[in-house]
């Protein structure tokens, strides 16, 4: 039986390089990860590609995805990688590293709580925001806005995932930012808890606890 903890779970065949992997991670078999920073409790699936994105926590990422999908130099005369990876093909030449540079200057960002559908493309430079789901499948092109439901390609708007105002409740209240004790305190209630009521109940939670910090401090 699978078992989670602060130490990243990583499979033998997964290629981890120059990235960091938050508390009760996961990384599937064959999955390549570089350059990236993946938040606490979120996961990838099998046969993932992730390249130079900044990842929040409780990111769910189905098997097959790819994230931060790299450019080709469309304006010059061939698209060709012989252009920026030279040494790959004459021993006196080298790599060009202001090419690569260009191309670490669009990374990817993804916020926390969110899903991507099995095979699904994230391209440079996009922003996936708080609470946003990504449709199996789709080609990301354009910044996703938080608690939004997008899909297709080019992916476009589905539907609202929570209004603006839940979503800003939701943002106020950063849940995925809460200890491990406090999330399994609060478990039965992510299961059962409709969204307007598992709001109510920790927004008074949260606020009876800022105001007792408060009275503390001005005794």
């Amino acid at each position: 039986m699978k078992k989670l903890s602060v130490t990243p779970l990583v499979h033998d065949t997964a290629d981890i390089k120059n990235s960091t992997l938050g508390a009760y991670t996961e990384v599937g078999a064959r999955s390549r990860v570089s350059e990236t920073a993946l938040g606490d409790y979120s996961y990838l699936g099998i046969d993932c590609e992730i390249w130079c994105a900044d990842i929040g926590k409780f990111a769910n990422i189905a098997s097959h995805v790819r994230i931060n999908a790299t450019n080709h130099p469309t304006w010059r005369a061939t698209l060709h990688h012989f252009t920026y990876r030279a040494s790959y093909y004459w021993p006196d030449e080298q790599d060009e590293a202001e090419f690569f540079e260009w191309r670490r200057s669009h990374m990817v960002t993804i916020g926390h709580d969110t899903w991507f559908g099995h095979g699904s493309t994230i391209l440079p430079g996009v922003s996936v925001g708080n609470g946003a789901v990504i449709g199996a499948g789709a080609v990301v092109s354009r910044d996703v806005a938080p608690y939004t439901i997008v899909g297709g390609v080019p992916a476009r708007l589905i539907r609202e995932r929570f209004d603006l105002a839940t979503g800003q409740r939701l943002n106020r209240l950063a849940w995925w930012d809460w200890d491990h004790q406090q999330l399994h305190k609060a478990l039965d209630d992510f299961r059962s808890l409709d969204i307007e009521a598992f709001l109510a109940k920790y927004e008074s939670a949260v606020n009876t606890k800022t105001v007792m910090q408060h009275l503390n401090h001005d005794a």
